[in-house]
């Protein structure tokens, strides 16, 4: 037997071909609609290299895949972007004027959302302290789910899978209930365009511009969903870190999650991506998914805590 294939029998000793089937798949109609990226042929050379490189990388990739096929369904989500979405459908200022009644601020003498008056009153430094849980929320996340696998390899699955059912509910939310966020508001008003591109938001514009680096507008550039706010992913996904975390960390552990967390909800509301409403039903979201798995999935929990 040829020793490479030998090798491969090893790890995957049934449907042995079968993990090299699905991104390769998807890589080559990327290439073949002519929207193949870089990033397309990396994920799937790192994929192909985890599957069969050593059984603890196919462990590794099992444990993880919920965060790979995220990646997928949100690559491909630019393909059904304006599904079930219409102009009539799409909330704007009625949330707009909730946030005012209900979470405004008083400035100038008159009532105003915190996301106006933080277009009025920003700062450098500010700028760049919130945007740096935006520019590096997915690392942290992936990165936690390695620290998971390293010490609690069925914890890591219920977090990664947690992952991809949170992001699941959050863009099934997006197509039926379509949502405009503060920058769109800001920037268009209350008319509905289903033809705009995603903005990172002028507070980001300004980190790219003084950073010189464009991140931001290149990666929300990217973004399929411009009627997305709701629910608000970027809180959810923090605070089901400080859900996994919290009976494994002792409390300078827990400390540090909940910071994370604060630090990500400010930052969305500085930045002028999301409502409060929207980080309201974002918690709500992590809480139903986290809960739900440990029921469904009580196995997962049988591994004694090892608190940090």
């Amino acid at each position: 037997m040829n020793p490479v294939w030998a090798h491969f029998k090893r790890i995957w000793p049934r449907y042995t071909l079968l993990p090299a089937l699905p991104l390769p798949l998807y890589t080559a109609a990327m290439a073949a609609l002519g929207e193949l990226r870089w990033d397309h042929v990396v994920i799937t050379a790192v994929f192909l290299v985890l599957a069969y490189a050593h059984p603890r990388t196919k462990q590794f990739l099992v444990a993880f895949m919920g965060f790979l096929l995220v990646a997928l369904v949100y690559d491909a989500g630019r393909f059904i972007r304006d599904l079930g979405v219409t102009e009539a459908r799409v909330i704007n200022c009625g949330l707009y004027e909730f946030e005012k009644a209900w979470f405004g601020v008083m400035d100038g003498g008159q009532k105003v959302a915190l996301q106006d008056y933080f277009q009025v009153h920003h700062h450098p430094v500010a700028d760049a302290i919130f945007a740096v849980p935006y520019g590096v929320f997915i690392a942290v996340s992936a990165l936690y789910a390695v620290y998971l696998f390293l010490t609690d390899q069925r914890a890591c699955a219920r977090f990664s899978w947690a992952f991809l059912v949170l992001n699941l509910m959050g863009m099934l939310t997006y197509h039926l209930l379509p949502c405009a966020p503060p920058w769109y508001t800001h920037k268009y008003g209350c008319t509905i365009r289903l033809d705009v591109a995603e903005y990172e938001g002028n507070a980001l514009a300004r980190v790219d511009v003084m950073t010189g680096l464009y991140y931001f507008r290149g990666f929300y550039g990217r973004a399929s969903e411009v009627f997305g706010a709701l629910p608000s992913l970027h809180v959810a996904y923090p605070l089901l870190i400080v859900f996994e975390g919290w009976r494994r960390h002792r409390w300078p552990g827990r400390a540090v999650t909940l910071v994370y967390f604060a630090w990500m909800c400010c930052a969305a509301v500085y930045l002028d991506h999301h409502w409060l409403t929207d980080l309201v039903m974002g918690w709500a979201y992590a809480a139903i998914v986290f809960v739900a798995l440990v029921k469904l999935l009580p196995d997962l929990e049988k591994a004694p805590a090892r608190p940090k």
